[in-house]
Formats: C-alpha cells, structure tokens, sequence
C-alpha cells in the first residue's frame, strides 16, 4: 500500500519506524519482561507529537489524517504490542471522546493536556457484568447539589481498563438513569487525582499486552463537578459506540504491525537457518507460509485503510471498520502463529520475538469489540 502514501504520510511512517527501530524494539523484551509502563518512552513520543495525532492543532494535535494515524500506530505495534495499546487508548478512545463530545472549555482543558502528552487518558466502559453486554453495567452517577456546587455522586466499579492505574484523565460511563437501559448511560471526565472516592483496586497479570497496565478501578461516592458531563444526559452509550467503531480501526493497526514483525523476523530467520545444506527459506513449504503471511497482512491493510478513508469522508464506515477489525485480529493471530512454526523449537522460547508477537497478537480479537461481536455487526449492517 505504501506506493499511495502522500509525501506527508510517508515522512510520518518514516520517522516513526526509524523512532521504532531505534528505541522501542531495543527495549521491547525489558518492557515484556517487567510490565512496567514506559513512561520515558512516552516522553519521547510526546516530543515527536505521537500522543496526539489525529486531533486539532488548535488543541495542541498534530493535526494528521486517519491514514497517517494509522500507519504511526502500525510502526509503534511492530515494536511493542502494549505501547500500541497505550497510544489507541489514549487516543482512539479517551481522546476522541473529547474531541467529539466535549465542549471547547472541555477540550482545551483535557484533550489539549492529552494531545501535549502531559496526560495520560483512559477509556472506563467494561464492568465483570458488562463486557459486550454494556447496558447491564451498574456504575451509577446520581446528580445532587454539594458543597462545591452541582455535582454528580459516583458509585461502581469498572473492570479491563487499560491505562487505568497510569491515567490522568478518564472518561467514564454510567448510568445517571438506571432505569431506562442503554438511554440511560452519560459519560464524564474524572480526573484521579483530583478527585476523592477514585481507588484503583489493582492490575491484570495478562498473557501479552505488557507495559499497558489493565486496571480494575472502584468508585466511592466519588463527587465531581457537573460541568465534567461530556454532552448530555443519556448520550454516553450512543457516544461509546461510535467511538469504538473509530477505535477498531486502529486496533486493526495494531495487529498489522505485530503481523509485520513477525513476517519480518521470519524472513531473516529462514534465510539464516539452514538445515539438509541449505537455508529452510529454500523449502517450497516454508515459502508457501511466508507467501500467505505477506498475501494475509497486505489484505488487512487494504481493509483497514478503507474504513479510514471512509472515516475521514464522513461516509458511513461501521460496516468497514468492524470488518478491518475482525480480519486484521485474526490473521495477526494466523501470522504471529506461523512465525513460531518457521522458527521451530527456537520460536517457542523467549530468545525469539516471535512468541510475544503471538501473545500480544490474541488480544486483539477480544478487546474493542470480539470477532462474534464484529460478525453479528457485518451480518447486521448487510441485512439493513
């Protein structure tokens, strides 16, 4: 796809894979191995202008079309799985509730924060009760009169939020009408260190994904100002879906880009090992494997920079964006698999990148939407 590439996109894509390969990849083990969150890495990506690509330079932004995005999130993947997690929560999620649903007041106080990497935001929806099932969630926001004023009081608790321990800014979904179901959700700003009631309970020991903390967040009788109401009254479920739609596809992104290094890694890896006198790379059969690995990630990035396209157009992209995201997801987990078998024995131990690139791989098909999710939404949007 890169023979399309403007000359912008394509200084984007070259300075962030040179950004990559000369400070992520070098330190993707250490970050695997430690799950620690890399905050000097995000220092660094926030001097690039990485936090905040895709956003308004009116509010610090970069100002960069949703291809551009994409292919930053692409490279950042292919050099570590959780930080592309961190940049699509960050961004795709908690930063584009923000800059849809904010007011002026609103962005230029937190979106700007955010898009200056001064901020870390988070995107709270998920419950243990409400994973796909988002209506059945039980945070509740009840609006009362308090000594700061009008206020809404916060109780509940959310589940699988990723930045949620590292986070200065989140965006948080509850039911201010528990009653009226999904019409009954809003969303608001919350602000951890600001505000008294906010406890983080603790942090996911995942299979991949490391150096993107997940967090289990509670809330107690948490009071926030009113004005951090993102929109109105019973707009949050309607806000959380459209949001996704944007966000699956960067999470698309993220699974080319681990699709990627495994292709990569392959490939030097076959041309090095030999066996029977000759490199495996030789073999018809591990040809075939690597054939299909390139023919699997080239089709997911035609996909994926379809639904931007469409995004960017203002064209109704639900349909596309789901699909870019169930193929990319799945085809990282075919890709990232068939990297392990090409390095045989070797692949299936942490001396090769290759079983990392697997592990972070899975959770793409279960985060923002699983592939049964995605499916009964292409079925839906082609029946309509």
């Amino acid at each position: 796809m890169d023979f399309s590439l403007s000359d912008e996109q394509r200084q984007i894509k070259e300075m962030v894979s040179d950004f990559v390969d000369e400070e992520v990849i070098p330190r993707a083990d250490d970050i695997d191995h430690d799950d620690e969150f890399p905050r000097d890495l995000i220092d660094e990506m926030s001097d690039l202008g990485l936090m905040g690509m895709p956003f308004l330079e009116e509010y610090d932004g970069a100002g960069l079309d949703y291809h551009s995005y994409a292919i930053a999130l692409e490279e950042l993947s292919r050099g570590s799985g959780g930080l592309g997690t961190v940049v699509a929560a960050h961004t795709s999620l908690a930063g584009n509730m923000l800059y849809q649903y904010g007011d002026d007041d609103q962005k230029s106080e937190y979106l700007a924060a955010m898009n200056r990497g001064d901020d870390i935001g988070a995107f709270a929806l998920s419950e243990a009760g409400a994973g796909s099932d988002v209506p059945s969630m039980e945070t509740t926001a009840e609006r009362a009169s308090g000594h700061a004023g009008d206020e809404y009081v916060i109780d509940g608790e959310k589940l699988w939020i990723s930045n949620g321990s590292v986070a200065d800014t989140i965006v948080l979904f509850a039911k201010t009408d528990p009653d009226a179901g999904h019409r009954g959700i809003s969303s608001f700003v919350v602000r951890p260190d600001e505000d008294d009631g906010f406890h983080v309970e603790g942090t996911e020991d995942k299979l991949g994904d490391k150096g993107c903390p997940t967090a289990e967040l509670r809330f107690d009788d948490m009071r926030i100002p009113a004005d951090r109401l993102l929109g109105e009254e019973g707009e949050g479920f309607q806000q959380a879906l459209e949001t996704l739609n944007g966000g699956r596809i960067t999470i698309a992104a993220r699974s080319i880009g681990l699709a990627r290094a495994a292709l990569d890694d392959s490939l030097t890896y076959a041309q090095a090992r030999e066996q029977f006198d000759q490199p495996i790379s030789d073999f018809q059969a591990i040809q075939h494997k690597l054939a299909d690995m390139d023919t699997k990630i080239q089709s997911a990035k035609l996909l994926m920079h379809r639904a931007a396209d469409k995004k960017m157009r203002g064209e109704d992209f639900i349909k596309d964006a789901a699909q870019a995201k169930l193929y990319a997801s799945e085809i990282s987990r075919e890709v990232t698999n068939e990297g392990i078998q090409i390095h045989g024995g070797y692949g299936y131990t942490k001396d090769f990148a290759v079983e990392r690139y697997y592990r972070d791989a899975k959770l793409n098909e279960i985060y923002e939407g699983t592939s049964e999710v995605l499916r009964n939404t292409i079925a839906q949007r082609l029946l309509k």
